[in-house]
């Protein structure tokens, strides 16, 4: 049961670190797209601010019949030094085009041969070759159309390096990629400590009925026994062979085997639950484990006129299993497929082995299970309506499937009503040797 208990914590704080975690990372991934929105708007505000100041130094006159434009008062396109340094400092390049989006004048980059002229933003990478090495620069171009008293006199275009949004942006990076995995590993913790809570209930509970199961099952073994042992005693006493009293005394041994065989089995699967601790598992000889169960059930065979086919590999395969928890697991088959034959069938045993695992298949060509009973089938106490008339309490295939999830394989089954069912073994983690 701890096993199971912890597994139960693990899927539980598994789920809750998937979710929140989740849940984290895409709060992370909002504030970054906010930031870059907000930087991004904020930048384009100031460069703009600052192409407004330039343009506001340009002025237009009627020159010899023709309207010219003057730019010497213009910012770094012209003669006037104000704001010079500071706009040297941060602008990457200004141009000055004209309506036609012909270029007139530039500053620092001089641009392609052919580019349209568009009024807005754009973004742009510039290619700079630096003491034998070529960097990449990221600029925010502005390209500003310059109007007075409704006549167009030209483009200006200026560009500034995206460097300060980037360096913000990469410590924000930083902070997330540093915060996120930390915040996922609070989470992860938090969640392994709320799944205990939560599965505390739950453990106490299951091992109050694990116990009540357990104690009863021994309280009820030594009144049992003494029941059999008293009416196998009176049964012998007996001298006549067909009396009242003997049917009686034979139909008690009977029902008492069944309830002790009843109360073994409850036993079983309340100290067995979960999976086996590993450091009980043995390395066995499947092959001469199936070899011993198989002789065994030939007696029962022979009995009812079965013919029990083996097929085996010749070498021995070696596993690590529990032997008697695995021959208990293969017996309770082996007896259903026997016990579900009629005479004159025909039982197999089979054994085959791949690199991943080994397959142990029992077939019978017996009387077969409904499609609607398969999914039940492996549940504890069903009983098929068609298997009802049979002795049993619907256990043996519970426990062999829970031995065999308890050594990390599994239990599957095909079968055709009226034609016969088989069952197999998986077994994965083989050591082969």
């Amino acid at each position: 049961m701890t096993n199971i208990f912890r597994r139960s914590r693990r899927n539980l704080a598994r789920w809750f670190t998937l979710s929140m975690g989740s849940i984290l990372v895409i709060f992370a991934c909002g504030i970054y797209v906010g930031v870059v929105q907000d930087r991004q708007k904020a930048f384009d505000e100031e460069l703009y601010s600052k192409s407004r100041v330039m343009a506001a130094g340009i002025r237009y006159r009627l020159q010899q019949g023709q309207w010219r434009v003057k730019l010497d008062d213009v910012p770094l396109l012209g003669s006037n030094t104000l704001y010079i340094e500071r706009l040297e400092s941060e602008i990457a390049y200004a141009r000055w085009y004209s309506p036609a989006g012909k270029l007139l004048l530039f500053v620092k980059e001089q641009p392609p041969p052919s580019v349209k002229i568009s009024p807005g933003f754009a973004t742009l990478r510039l290619s700079r070759t630096e003491s034998a090495s070529e960097s990449q620069v990221w600029l925010r171009q502005v390209t500003l159309p310059v109007l007075q008293d409704g006549i167009l006199l030209g483009y200006l275009q200026i560009a500034s390096p995206l460097t300060p949004v980037q360096e913000t942006l990469t410590q924000l990076c930083l902070l997330l990629a540093v915060g996120v995995p930390l915040g996922i590993a609070a989470i992860g913790m938090t969640g392994w400590f709320l799944g205990g809570l939560a599965m505390q209930p739950i453990y106490e509970s299951y091992e109050r009925l694990n116990r009540f199961t357990s104690y009863a099952s021994h309280e009820l073994r030594n009144p049992l026994a003494k029941v059999l042992s008293h009416a196998q005693l009176g049964l012998m006493s007996l001298l006549e062979p067909e009396t009242e009293a003997r049917s009686r005394l034979q139909t008690i041994i009977k029902t008492t085997k069944t309830i002790s065989n009843l109360v073994s089995d409850l036993l079983f699967l309340a100290r067995h639950e979960g999976e086996i601790n590993p450091q009980i598992l043995k390395q066995i000889d499947l092959v001469e484990l199936l070899g011993d169960i198989a002789q065994e059930q030939a007696i029962y065979c022979e009995d009812k006129e079965l013919t029990l086919k083996i097929n085996l590999p010749q070498t021995g395969i070696k596993i690590l299993a529990e032997p008697d928890l695995l021959c208990q697991a293969i017996l309770n088959l082996l007896s259903n497929a026997i016990k579900y034959t009629p005479a004159g069938g025909t039982v197999e045993l089979r054994l085959i082995q791949d690199s991943r695992h080994v397959n142990i298949q029992i077939a019978d060509n017996g009387t077969g299970i409904p499609a609607a009973d398969i999914p039940y089938i492996f549940e504890q106490f069903y009983r098929s309506d068609v298997h009802r008339t049979h002795n049993g309490c619907g256990l043996g295939l519970a426990i062999a499937q829970q031995i065999i999830q308890a050594h990390k394989g599994k239990i599957t089954v095909s079968s055709t009503f009226g034609q016969g069912s088989r069952f197999q073994i998986e077994l994965f983690y083989v050591k082969i040797g």
